[in-house]
């Protein structure tokens, strides 16, 4: 395993701070590599890193012997299941968006904007890109950080396998950003195609990817549009999209089970979605995805919704990876190799103890935020960690205001049960309720949810901005 002793990693530090200086000729460092004691780094604040790093710093927060850092490229969190949301206008990503400063300044961590190009897992070492505002303008250096004990949950993003015009004519839901970009367009043609007062103008949306992400997508763009004409797009009638979306699967959400496909399927052919499946795709175009059997299938605006990978820096930083750029860990979430660096969330590739991959879902990621605090806190008592056991309590899919569907089981009930419609809505709003208790904590999200409850009742049910 690597490790490094105390004077060796003040020396790597002042080698860093040396480093940096010559990079930066001169600029403030915005992280102090003086700090003598251990310092924890989270990079990710996503789901599983923003819980892990607010269980950290609630715990070492009055020791002025342990500094817990979190990193991440944006300065807000916002949960990603909530994106396509974001996308269709159905919520408003800056009312349900969380500081990471004020989550910092509430939980006794440090947040530092930025991210992450490299790391070296020899020196201990990351090295954070220059950072730049909406004009182009540095506003921050090149700087390098130091760390004692490294967690990595830095999610995944859509994987494109090369195929000819994804990255070109493709819009991803990764990041609020995408989501947001994705919204513009989407308010854009609704607008136009309202002006047009025709009938049999239609707007075209193709989803490529049958997963959660392009399923719930497809079902809140019908969910907006049904509202338009309270908002006055007279012009404008469910008739007027058209919203398909392509699974190479046999069915749709191929990692769980059938009958869960099949439900998902059925609902949303019946508000109007087209449905391939066992449909792979050869071709992307300005106007139409292309399939292998050459079938051309119109597109005004197609999402890219098919497959994930890690972040390229994992790989080239030397981690040890899957073939999707997974970072490889041991049963206790340690990396292969370093006993001090862990691994958590979309990013990680674990297996169970069936020998199946952990799935990439937000419960996931939670419990491997608990067991990885547990771990940190026991390496720094000298106690031993423990192995990660993962619970699959079940999967929801929401189909916004139509339907909700999914199973529960695990230590939820006793087998499997298949629920759909209010039940499961209610089991699904949940999820995004104990995620905010975990980073809010209980009271404060007793109070999110009656702010919400007020917010909702004076905005409008659609964002067309």
């Amino acid at each position: 395993m690597a490790t490094t002793g105390p004077e060796t990693k003040t020396a790597l530090r002042q080698s860093s701070a040396s480093e940096l200086s010559i990079a930066t000729a001169g600029n403030t460092l915005d992280v102090a590599d003086t700090y003598s004691g251990e310092r924890i780094v989270v990079v990710g604040g996503g789901a599983g890193g923003l819980e892990l790093v607010v269980k950290l710093g609630r715990k070492f927060r009055r020791r002025d012997d342990i500094e817990v850092l979190l990193i991440d490229k944006n300065p807000t969190h916002i949960w990603k299941p909530l994106l396509h949301e974001v996308a269709t206008g159905s919520m408003n990503s800056y009312h349900d968006e969380a500081s990471y400063r004020m989550l910092a300044n509430k939980h006794g961590f440090r947040f530092v904007l930025g991210r992450v190009e490299a790391v070296s897992l020899e020196k201990q070492t990351l090295t954070l890109a220059p950072v730049a505002d909406g004009s182009g303008n540095e506003m921050m250096p090149e700087r390098i950080v130091a760390y004692d004990t490294l967690a990595v949950s830095v999610g995944s993003h859509s994987n494109d396998f090369g195929i000819t015009g994804v990255r070109q004519f493709s819009k991803q839901l990764d990041s609020r950003e995408q989501a947001e970009l994705f919204h513009a367009d989407f308010a854009s043609a609704l607008h136009r195609v309202n002006s047009k007062r025709d009938s049999t103008s239609v707007l075209s949306v193709a989803i490529v990817g049958g997963g959660a992400t392009g399923v719930e997508l497809a079902a809140d763009m019908h969910n907006v549009v049904s509202r338009l004409r309270e908002y006055g797009f007279e012009h404008f009638s469910p008739d007027s999209l058209r919203v398909s979306i392509v699974e190479a699967a046999p069915g749709l959400l191929p990692r769980l089970p059938d009958r869960i496909g099949v439900s998902v399927k059925r609902e949303l052919e019946r508000i109007g979605v087209e449905v391939f499946v066992s449909t792979r795709v050869a071709e992307v175009t300005d106007n139409a995805v292309v399939t292998s059997d050459g079938e051309s299938i119109p597109a005004d605006i197609s999402v890219w919704a098919a497959g994930v990978k890690a972040p390229a820096w994992l790989k080239a930083s030397g981690f040890p990876v899957d073939g999707l750029g997974r970072v490889q860990v041991d049963a206790d979430l340690t990396v292969k190799g370093y006993e001090h660096v862990f691994a958590l969330g979309d990013c990680c590739y674990c297996q169970t103890k069936d020998g199946t991959e952990v799935p990439p879902r937000a419960q996931a990621a939670h419990q491997m935020a608990s067991v990885t605090a547990r771990n940190i806190i026991a390496k720094q008592k000298g106690k031993s960690s423990k192995a990660f056991v993962y619970r699959d309590f079940g999967s929801l899919v929401s189909l916004s205001k139509f339907s909700t569907i999914g199973n529960l089981m695990g230590n939820l009930v006793r087998g499997t049960v298949f629920v759909e419609g209010w039940v499961a809505r209610l089991v699904y709003l949940s999820l995004y309720r104990m995620h905010q208790s975990a980073v809010h904590g209980p009271f404060s999200t007793l109070l999110i949810m009656l702010g919400d409850r007020i917010y909702k009742a004076t905005r409008a049910q659609v964002k067309l901005h």
